[in-house]
């Protein structure tokens, strides 16, 4: 009787002991098996062994990673304070890396990202916050990308999401850009009346090369103050007109 309890619970404990074993990673997933505390190798996906107390694992998703930067306090490099969030988008390219070499690589990433933020938008003006965004994304996803490469992570993307400023720089941005309306509407109706005053003088040439065109744009001005009847206008007619059309008959 005590030898087939003995036999019961050494099969139990066999039975136990290859359950624990089975492991089963989803295709986005690796698993980071250590033996005795070593690195052992990268396993997964699918279906494999671990041996039991002697081998240990942990697992890693694979799959890009969207985190929210909070926003961050930033002061432009003409002196400008605004707060700036952004989101992140990165992924772990490998897995041994982002095990051991930082404790927790989300918290990591996320911290650096929020000093790379600040560090970078810096170096640029209030304008080029608000005008060129798209390149100051790209340069602080290059160096973001490039600080977490040796965790074994690569940064895709990083996205500048709001730009808040404080009431009074808001009036003083509409103030500006109200009075750069003002210079181009002046400067476009400077440009008009140059090119008008261009046309006029060709015109002027023209007619005074050609005696007879004068005559008859005096004719269609008459004509058009002829056809006002509101009003009474005193008209001088130059004696060469006269000359021109009656001709001279002496």
């Amino acid at each position: 009787m005590a030898i087939g309890l003995g036999f019961g619970t050494f099969f139990a404990v066999v039975v136990l002991l290859a359950l624990m074993s089975f492991r089963v990673l989803r295709e986005y997933e690796r698993a980071v098996v250590f033996m005795l505390g070593r690195f052992w190798k990268v396993k997964g996906p699918g279906f494999f062994l671990l041996i039991p107390m002697a081998q240990q694992m942990v697992r890693i998703d694979l799959r890009t990673v969207v985190m929210d930067v909070p926003p961050q306090d930033v002061i432009t490099r003409d002196n400008v304070s605004v707060k700036v969030n952004a989101v992140v988008y990165f992924r772990i390219v490998d897995p041994e890396k982002a095990v051991i070499q930082v404790e927790k690589y989300y918290q990591a990433t996320s911290q650096l990202a929020q000093t790379t933020l600040r560090a970078v938008l810096g170096k640029h003006e209030l304008d080029d916050l608000l005008a060129a965004r798209e390149k100051l994304n790209l340069d602080i996803q290059q160096v973001l990308d490039a600080q977490t490469s040796a965790w074994g992570i690569k940064v895709s993307t990083v996205e500048m999401k709001d730009v808040d400023l404080n009431e009074s720089m808001i009036r003083a941005i509409a103030r500006q850009a109200e009075a750069e309306r003002e210079r181009r509407a002046k400067v476009i109706h400077a440009e008009g009346e140059l090119q008008a005053s261009e046309k006029l003088m060709q015109a002027a040439e023209m007619l005074s090369r050609q005696p007879q065109s004068m005559q008859l744009r005096y004719l269609q001005t008459l004509a058009n103050i002829a056809g006002d009847k509101a009003s009474t206008i005193v008209f001088p007619l130059p004696i060469d007109l006269l000359t021109g059309l009656t001709g001279n008959r002496s």
